[in-house]
């Protein structure tokens, strides 16, 4: 995947404030341990350069990005300090013409339809909306997005985990950034499980994993319909036959042939299916690549490689 790629599969990115060089390793490992391998660290310290640096080589496995970068100079220390892209607070015309000739990738902040035309006009097509709640938010980025359709979005400032499945769930935006995983409190106490905790809850808020439905492999049509009229008779959920299994409400599927798994499958849904994807790969779980449906251009299901408790386990969309 490019760095495009990446930072959608990812969703949020970090915007990380590092005023003592000591804390850049922790504070990163524990955004990493909290499910977000990525951090945006800004140049708005002078302890900047060098926490790249140091977090670029002790977490390899880490995307690593410079933001409020303002000048081309940042630019080459970012970029010479580990920085694999470069994020503006606004459109300075020099810098990206430099990180575009340089083949360095490059998020201005674009928060007009003026911006966006520049940044358009010079080939990009992922734009930093900064900043973003004060701007007008969502709403006004749908109306920019209008007469730009083949332009996308990472609104930054003022998102947080109450507006942020707002953000994501529109097409044109990229992923969000935002600072509310690096507690200011914590981080001064190096409460580093704090900082670890709160990057959970965004993840998890971020994909909503659910149970959607329970898949139970029957013998045959008879047999299907049997089980899920059993289901109806002990809690009154509606009987739905389709083609390949019988429903019992929503949540119980009774398969007429057997199908993945050996006893069956389990339906976990969740907002973003290639999200969801790259978070498990993230912790070590394989995919059965064969499996993967469509809808469109987007992942819209797909089963993980092995069975739990004789079960296939599949994500799916919300």
């Amino acid at each position: 995947m490019d760095i495009n790629q990446k930072i959608e599969a990812l969703g949020i990115v970090p915007v990380v404030v590092i005023n003592d060089v000591e804390e850049a390793i922790p504070l990163c490992k524990a955004l990493c341990d909290g499910g977000l391998p990525v951090a945006e660290i800004t140049f708005r310290t002078a302890a900047a350069e060098e926490s790249i640096k140091r977090v670029s080589a002790a977490l390899p496995n880490m995307l690593v990005g410079a933001g409020t970068v303002l000048t081309v100079e940042q630019v080459d220390q970012a970029v010479s300090a580990g920085a694999k892209f470069i994020v503006t607070p606004g459109f300075d015309e020099k810098v990206v013409a430099y990180c575009i000739e340089k083949g360095y990738p490059i998020f201005p902040g674009c928060p007009t339809t003026s911006d966006v035309s520049k940044a358009m006009s010079m080939g990009l097509r992922i734009v930093k909306f900064f900043p973003a709640e004060a701007m007008g938010g969502l709403k006004v980025i749908k109306a920019i997005a209008a007469p730009y359709g083949m332009m996308r979005f990472m609104p930054t400032g003022g998102v947080n985990e109450k507006n942020l499945l707002d953000y994501l769930g529109y097409e044109k935006i990229i992923a969000c950034g935002g600072s509310w995983m690096c507690d200011k409190d914590a981080i001064k106490a190096k409460d580093w499980d704090k900082i670890a905790a709160i990057t959970r809850s965004a993840v998890q808020k971020m994909l909503g994993f659910e149970i959607k439905h329970v898949g139970i492999n029957c013998e045959n049509a008879d047999e299907a319909m049997k089980a899920a009229k059993q289901f109806t008779a002990l809690f009154g959920w509606a009987v739905k036959d389709g083609n390949s299994s019988t429903f019992s409400g929503t949540a119980i599927e009774c398969m007429k042939t057997p199908g993945p798994g050996t006893k069956g499958h389990i339906a976990i849904g969740t907002t973003s299916v290639m999200r969801g994807k790259a978070y498990l790969e993230s912790l070590g779980f394989e995919f059965d690549e064969a499996s993967a449906k469509y809808k469109g251009d987007l992942l819209n299901a797909i089963y993980l490689k092995d069975e739990i408790a004789g079960f296939a386990v599949h994500l799916v969309t919300k």
